[in-house]
């Protein structure tokens, strides 16, 4: 045997007692476990990605679930962020039915223990209520805020410098709810503006008088701030005959005998079968429940946009101070027939196909 083909020999004893591998061929007695314990190796590796985060959304409602307005300001929230992983919870103050200054400190402080002990990737609130009382407490902090239904970010509050806040205004369609009611009453000449005792409406106001000055041929009262349910009453029935119009704007604080606030659907249903003052008003609900019209403000697009932003903070990386504090735009205008039908109001084709039409009172329920 000559030396070549001996030291051959032993390199092949020697691969066949270690079972030793070189590149993809292996010739120990295992090599076939070991080459497809290898490729399930690479396959688990190329099939498996890192699950996707579920984040945490605390979501503060300033109004209760059950009011339409909040709802769908939530539903758009949520289908902006339909494609993220996302575990909400929810906490309502219950702000238009419980208004008092020591019932929403209560709630507020509540809300605000709520941040701390769940330590939220982001708190998104609705309306001026949740600003006032929990989200002006957390100025500059690592929780990011994002809000919808604002009417107007208090200067005092330092909203505007925060890196953590931003959100989505609400302004009423004052000029355009004119318009559509002049359509359906025909010659208007006289309204007056109602409003209740909460804070809430000083902006509005000031926006409302200025859109007023559109229509020189409107006479517009803007009333004082309504304490009580019966003065509310009175008032109306003060002004049948005399008023073309009546502007709804805020019937929510009305204070009964017992000093808690009368709910809106009982104002409006009151208002229906008692005055014959056409009406008109920015909100779904009150169309709902008997209002004649108005231009109103969707709360699905408030939420939808508030959505897209806390997406793009949680998702992209983007911190609130990114967004502008900016309203949405679109309005659609509502008609309650039925409330039109008991005025005897007719409406033309044109307007109705255009509008979103109610057909009942939902107090008829």
């Amino acid at each position: 045997m000559n030396r070549c083909k001996v030291i051959s020999l032993l390199l092949v004893f020697i691969i066949v007692v270690t079972g030793c591998s070189f590149g993809d061929w292996d010739f120990g007695e295992n090599a076939g476990e070991k080459k497809e314990e290898q490729e399930e190796i690479e396959l688990s590796e190329e099939g498996n990605s890192m699950p996707e985060k579920t984040f945490k959304i605390l979501h503060i409602m300033s109004y209760q679930m059950s009011w339409e307005w909040t709802e769908s300001q939530f539903k758009g929230f949520q289908d902006a962020m339909a494609d993220v992983n996302v575990d909400y919870e929810v906490f309502s103050l219950d702000a238009k039915n419980k208004s008092t200054k020591a019932w929403m400190e209560k709630a507020g402080e509540e809300a605000r223990n709520k941040i701390q002990e769940l330590k939220p990737d982001l708190v998104y609130t609705s309306d001026e209520e949740a600003l006032d009382y929990v989200t002006k407490y957390f100025v500059n902090t690592e929780t990011p805020f994002v809000f919808s239904g604002v009417n107007e970010v208090k200067k005092q509050y330092g909203f505007e410098a925060a890196d953590n806040i931003t959100g989505v205004l609400e302004l009423e369609h004052f000029a355009s709810s004119v318009e559509l009611f002049k359509m359906i009453v025909g010659d208007v000449k006289k309204i007056i503006v109602v409003f209740d005792t909460s804070s809430i409406w000083e902006a509005s106001r000031k926006r409302m008088k200025e859109q007023a000055r559109e229509f020189p041929e409107i006479e517009f009262t803007f009333l004082e701030p309504i304490k009580t349910y019966k003065e509310y009453k009175e008032i109306v029935k003060e002004n049948e005959g005399k008023v073309d119009g009546m502007c709804l704007a805020g019937i929510y604080e009305f204070k009964d005998d017992s000093g808690e606030n009368v709910p809106y659907e009982e104002v409006l249903k009151w208002t229906g079968e008692n005055s014959s003052i056409p009406d008109f008003s920015f909100w779904i609900d009150s169309i709902n429940y008997g209002t004649l019209c108005g231009t109103i403000i969707s709360g699905y697009e408030q939420g939808f946009a508030a959505g897209k932003m806390a997406k793009e903070i949680l998702v992209n990386g983007k911190t609130p101070s990114d967004f502008p504090m900016t309203p949405t735009e679109k309005g659609v205008a509502a008609i309650n027939l039925k409330r039109a039908n008991d005025l005897n109001l007719d409406i033309d084709s044109k307007t109705l196909l255009s509008s979103t039409v109610i057909n009942k009172y939902y107090w008829e329920e």
